[in-house]
């Protein structure tokens, strides 16, 4: 791609550097990079081990493996807790939502092979902003799910959608029939009685709860799969016009 003309050449916007290191593919290079080498830093660490043992008494042998097991082990849950920290959405434009839906199958889920654990938290990072931007209409998708089925276990909370919706319509047909549109101060003092009676019908039939455990558990299944997900060679989605 061509950058905007630049006379001093001294910087580069953000969002143009990363569509470039996008489209050339560097952001997959770069994750198959970083899990090799931390690949091949944890199979030389048994060759260590053993030369060790040549030299050591076995209890020697036996703390030093264990010591590195718990620092491998430390060194991972480092790095999920890390994924929490991380703003999913800090990345995410209107634009990710108007391409074409990446398949299910071959693209979002994917194989064994697609998934690994990240070896660090940035490469964590680097994973989950991406994955979320190239998925972001599947995670959508899922939210959209996982609300349809914690309104299914709250039959109030659907009671409470519904009855807002059709409160909402109720406005639509009388703003229609009397004209409010003539009439601004009527419009909007019409609409501060649906916003009320709208958070009123929320409250009470616990519509937001619905809400809260559905964002609750989009938001784990999107962290842990965009930070678990490798980055694939893709097609550039296309705009919507």
């Amino acid at each position: 791609m061509a950058f905007s003309p630049n006379p001093l050449s001294l910087s580069v916007p953000d969002p143009a550097f990363e569509s470039w290191l996008r489209d050339s593919g560097y952001l997959e290079l770069l994750d198959h990079r970083t899990s090799a080498a931390a690949a091949a830093a944890s199979s030389s660490a048994p060759v260590s081990s053993s030369a060790a043992a040549t030299s050591s008494a076995s209890d020697d042998v036996v703390s030093s493996i264990t010591g590195g097991f718990f620092a491998s082990l430390l060194s991972r849950l480092v790095t999920v807790s890390s994924l929490l920290t991380i703003n999913p959405f800090s990345k995410l434009s209107a634009d990710d939502f108007s391409g074409d839906t990446p398949p299910w199958t071959t693209g979002f889920f994917g194989n064994c092979d697609s998934y690994s654990f990240p070896s660090s938290s940035q490469q964590a990072r680097m994973r989950v902003h991406e994955n979320i931007k190239r998925f972001a209409r599947n995670y959508a998708t899922l939210f959209i799910v996982f609300f349809a089925c914690a309104l299914y276990q709250m039959p109030l909370a659907l009671v409470g959608l519904l009855a807002s919706l059709a409160l909402w319509e109720l406005f639509k047909y009388c703003s229609d029939r009397w004209q409010f549109d003539r009439h601004p101060s009527m419009r909007k003092f019409s609409i501060g009685i649906g916003q009320c009676g709208t958070a009123v019908l929320l409250t009470f039939l616990n519509v937001q709860m619905a809400l809260f455990s559905a964002l609750a558990v989009r938001y784990s299944v999107m962290i842990l799969h965009a930070g678990f997900r490798k980055l694939t060679p893709s097609k550039k989605p296309s705009r919507g016009r």
